[in-house]
């Protein structure tokens, strides 16, 4: 009320408030528009990320591995039992939507959002100069209305497309399109990444730096030409995000196999170890994509998951850097291959589901001084069996374990 008093008596509160109002709002402008902004999204203060698999729309490359138009549905609904009992197909509550259209993400966002799952890495691509599998980014997430409620990052998914996608080709492993890619190539891909993404006010962040996930490390490593040339590449990186607006990126590598041993830097130290080559390039974070990685599908799900998690106080001594847990959900890939495959039989349920995810907030409540994110395998990997999304068998119930264990 004094400020309204001043007004009517003074007319240089006039001036003065009026140049403090436009002042106010320029800034809250700023801060809106301000790459470092994020907009309020759902969640607690563990970060739930669930990759997604961006395979379920029509793209003219993709038609390649498909007689139809809808990517991955086509195997999904014509997949058949191996023997009886076998639960092929896998069949979906929501039907066979096409993930592009924002209508049918936005279903998506609100049950992930809902059951406490609160970010998404979506699967990426890029391929003899162009990216790949796309749209459902473009097209899907980015125009639903309530793309602002979740989180989302980048895993480049950078191994090679091989006829393992092609259902009539999966009984030989032929490479389609190399996964690597020299400095020319990605250094398109980290401008495309941080225009198209980074700068998005959900773009996923730790201490604020955008995170950027990496799927073969020894694949970047040999694209570029070494590990010299790859720190060079991720350090150019680095600086194009700073540019951008940001304290730095924060780099994520995918741990299994694939990334080589290499000689310490230290003089006389002749070991090699994945971790000199997370030291040497200058990686930030590491995280599991799937157990199947870490141990050979068996019949009972508890023996392969527990095989897979052994790892984790190995990792914890073995790595100089932030290790997040991960829970795979299930695996059985016999609808990509006429053959029969080994997969999960027992024990693959949303109750035992359940158990490994305590063990990975557990991971997490033991190591404070570490975000405390989650990765899950996944959201919707039907081909592989692996997904939260619903099915006519277990419905919410996976989404369901998710929210009693960390909503």
């Amino acid at each position: 009320m004094k400020l309204k008093a001043d007004i009517l008596v003074n007319p240089k509160s006039i001036h003065f408030s009026v140049l403090f109002a436009l002042f106010s709002s320029i800034v809250f402008v700023w801060a809106c528009k301000s790459p470092s902004h994020q907009k309020k999204v759902s969640g607690s203060d563990y970060k739930v990320a669930a990759y997604y698999w961006p395979a379920y729309h029509d793209e003219p490359r993709w038609r390649t591995f498909f007689n139809g138009t809808e990517g991955e549905w086509e195997i999904i609904r014509n997949a058949t039992p191996k023997y009886d009992g076998h639960r092929q197909p896998r069949v979906p509550v929501w039907g066979y939507e096409d993930e592009t259209i924002p209508a049918v993400m936005e279903k998506k966002i609100d049950a992930a959002v809902s059951h406490g799952v609160n970010v998404l890495a979506f699967d990426w691509y890029w391929y003899e100069g162009q990216p790949f599998l796309e749209d459902c980014i473009n097209n899907g997430f980015l125009k639903a209305k309530n793309n602002d409620k979740i989180e989302f990052y980048i895993m480049w998914a950078n191994h090679a497309a091989t006829t393992l996608w092609d259902k009539r080709r999966s009984h030989k492993v032929d490479t389609i399109w190399d996964g690597a890619v020299d400095r020319a190539n990605f250094d398109i891909i980290v401008d495309r990444i941080i225009k198209k993404y980074m700068m998005h006010p959900s773009y996923f962040k730790i201490d604020g730096k955008p995170v950027f996930s990496i799927y073969e490390l020894g694949s970047l490593i040999r694209g570029l030409g070494g590990i010299q040339q790859t720190r060079s590449a991720l350090d150019s990186f680095r600086e194009k995000v700073k540019k951008a607006g940001f304290p730095d990126v924060h780099i994520q590598a995918i741990l299994w196999n694939n990334i080589p041993d290499t000689q310490s830097n230290v003089p006389g130290d002749m070991t090699k170890t994945q971790n000199n080559t997370i030291e040497a390039v200058g990686i930030n974070s590491l995280t599991n994509y799937q157990y199947v990685h870490l141990s050979a599908p068996v019949d009972d799900y508890i023996e392969w998951a527990d095989k897979a998690i052994s790892n984790w106080p190995k990792w914890e001594k073995e790595f100089s850097v932030p290790f997040f847990p991960h829970v795979a959900i299930d695996w059985d890939t016999n609808s990509r291959f006429h053959s029969y495959k080994p997969f999960i039989k027992k024990n693959a349920t949303p109750e035992v589901f359940k158990q490994y995810l305590i063990k990975a907030k557990q991971y997490l409540d033991a190591h404070p001084n570490q975000p405390k994110m989650v990765t899950i395998n996944s959201w919707n990997e039907w081909s592989e069996g692996s997904y939260l999304e619903p099915d006519s068998v277990n419905g919410m119930k996976y989404l369901e374990a998710v929210r009693e264990v960390f909503k």
